[in-house]
């Protein structure tokens, strides 16, 4: 049988099999589409209304015309200047007040033909104010228990600190230093970020198709918001809230009967179609998992035996099955292969490495020779040209090498030529040492050694000095050196080499001194 009529009748079909009887089932007893219908309905029809609501409001707001901006303007002036006892449930008594004094400073005159609430005192513009708000306050409260709304409320809008001020608020708050009176000029910061809705009608000018959505003190609610506008100037935002409330009892009950029989066929489905897949595929996949886990914890290729007893079958378990014992042979065969390379790899690099560590060693001293430190010369030249500049060279060269060749043998020259090396790396523990001619040494100051280069240099003379006193010692054993140390210095140095050559020129300069020394002690 082939590969592509073996999978035919996988695990593909059968599971489409299984899930397409299981959702034809949970379709046809699929009460609750019932509920989420009816509950549809009743949001559309509360979503209704909270607008209708609000745009009666902003009707009879605008029927005022000029007067509500004037109102606004003056509630802005004058909010915390003025008293409103808490439970007023009528304004006719704070506008007889006002009326009757109105009378007496402007006899025989009518309020907006003749005289304008702005020239009106501050006394009697504040009475006109408490009356004019209580009559709004009663407007939107009767609005809100007329149409069995939480809340209504008009809002000014601080959009530079996106504050809201509840300007008419439909739900009263006392204030704080006197429980009797009205709490006016309430104000919060709206986060733009969560109060999306309100302020994108507030920045558009427009009604807008939506709520903002939020549970707040009435619960769970709708909020809808109508800009007031007058004389083409939009003054604030009308706000009506609804509470989405539960359906009724029965159907309710209804849902819960019918979500209940598709609880009890979804369960029973779903219990025969796993006991199907247990039986066929699961375990199946169980005996697959331990296999390739004990292969994977022992790479044991054995285990690929345990495999093969599952590749027998049609669905997609029996190929992987079939595919890991083949991966595991492949992946076997990889492996020694692969060790193999590896172990000729790890030779030829031991090789290559002794190779260049034969090429850049000095054979009589075992430090690092000429080659070694013309690779090095090449880094610090890159270094310098990078703003690296703290470094320096010690010129070290053996006095006398070539009359203790001459006199004793090369082999006696070579033992002076060791010492020195032993005595300069001991110095200079923490430094590169080079040598870079017969008799001649290289020390790379960096870091520790570079901040005491002088300190070195004179514990190293210091050396040689006790060296020259030793009695007991062989000509050969009795070295005799000379150092010159130079630092790279960006107002005489130009190069690597510059530095280089002044270290040289001042070990030279040693050396002479040296033999003066010596001339004139013989």
């Amino acid at each position: 049988m082939s590969r592509q009529s073996r999978k035919g009748v996988g695990l593909v079909t059968r599971f489409t099999i299984i899930f397409s009887c299981a959702t034809l089932l949970i379709l046809i007893l699929a009460g609750f589409v019932t509920y989420n219908g009816q509950m549809r309905i009743y949001k559309k029809q509360c979503e209704a209304n909270v607008r209708n609501i609000g745009e009666y409001l902003e009707i009879m707001l605008e029927a005022e015309g000029n007067k509500i901006k004037v109102y606004q303007d003056s509630y802005i002036r004058f909010f915390n200047e003025v008293d409103i006892p808490y439970d007023f449930d009528s304004f006719k008594e704070a506008e007889a007040t006002f009326r009757k004094h109105f009378a007496e400073e402007y006899p025989n005159k009518a309020l907006w033909v003749d005289v304008e609430i702005k020239d009106m005192p501050e006394w009697l513009q504040k009475e006109w104010l408490v009356y004019y708000h209580e009559y709004w306050i009663i407007t939107f409260e009767q609005a809100r228990t007329a149409f069995d709304l939480p809340y209504t409320y008009y809002l000014l809008m601080k959009e530079d600190i996106h504050n809201v001020v509840y300007m008419i608020d439909g739900e009263r708050t006392r204030r704080q230093d006197d429980g009797n009176l009205l709490y006016l000029g309430d104000e919060y910061y709206n986060d733009p970020e969560v109060y999306k809705f309100e302020w994108k009608t507030w920045k558009t000018k427009q009604k807008q198709n939506g709520y903002q959505e939020w549970d707040n003190a009435w619960g769970h609610t709708y909020a809808y918001y109508t800009p007031l506008t007058i004389d083409g100037e939009t003054l604030g935002l009308i706000g009506t809230e609804v509470e989405v409330a539960k359906v009724n009892k029965d159907i309710m009950n209804n849902t819960l009967s019918i979500l209940m029989g598709i609880a009890i066929a979804l369960i029973g489905s779903m219990l025969i179609m796993l006991g199907i897949i247990n039986k066929y595929y699961i375990s199946k996949l169980a005996r697959l998992e331990t296999a390739v886990g004990k292969y994977t914890a022992s790479k044991d290729p054995s285990t690929a035996a345990d495999i093969e007893k599952d590749g027998h079958g049609s669905d997609e378990i029996s190929s992987l099955a079939r595919q890991f014992v083949a991966l595991i042979v492949e992946l076997e065969n990889y492996i020694k292969n692969l060790v193999k390379t590896t172990q000729e790899l790890q030779n030829s690099k031991r090789r290559e490495q002794d190779m260049s560590e034969l090429a850049n060693k000095d054979s009589l001293t075992g430090v690092r020779n000429r080659t070694a430190y013309d690779a090095l010369q090449k880094e610090l030249v890159i270094n310098l040209n990078k703003g690296d500049s703290r470094f320096g060279f010690a010129m070290i060269d053996l006095n006398g090498l070539k009359q203790i060749n001459d006199t004793y043998g090369h082999d006696k020259g070579n033992v002076s030529i060791k010492k020195l090396c032993n005595l300069v790396c001991t110095v200079f523990a923490h430094s590169p040492v080079f040598r870079v001619g017969g008799d001649e040494f290289v020390v790379v100051l960096r870091g520790n050694d570079y901040n005491h280069s002088d300190e070195l240099a004179g514990r190293f003379n210091i050396a040689l000095a006790e060296i020259a006193k030793e009695d007991n010692m062989e000509p050969w054993e009795k070295i005799s050196a000379a150092i010159g140390i130079a630092k790279y210095d960006a107002e005489i140095d130009s190069t690597v080499e510059s530095v280089l050559k002044r270290a040289d020129e001042l070990m030279y300069i040693r050396k002479q001194e040296m033999k003066c020394l010596n001339k004139q002690e013989t």
